[in-house]
């Protein structure tokens, strides 16, 4: 298991007691009673902005 950041608080409920669940990246909350998984996807920069459309030029 790779040693990753926990959540600080359950995105159902806020509450911040927290447990590993079943497997990496999942997480149980003891307050709802809820399982999640929370996945890193990647870093990424944001692009160009995009040009102005139709409808925003002519407003």
């Amino acid at each position: 298991m790779s040693e990753r950041a926990a959540p600080f608080y359950c995105p159902y409920c806020g509450d911040e007691d927290l447990v590993p669940y079943e497997g990496e990246g999942t997480w149980h909350c003891r307050a709802c009673a809820r399982a999640f998984g929370l996945k890193f996807l990647a870093v990424a920069m944001p692009g160009p902005a995009a040009p102005p459309t139709a409808d925003r030029a002519t407003r």
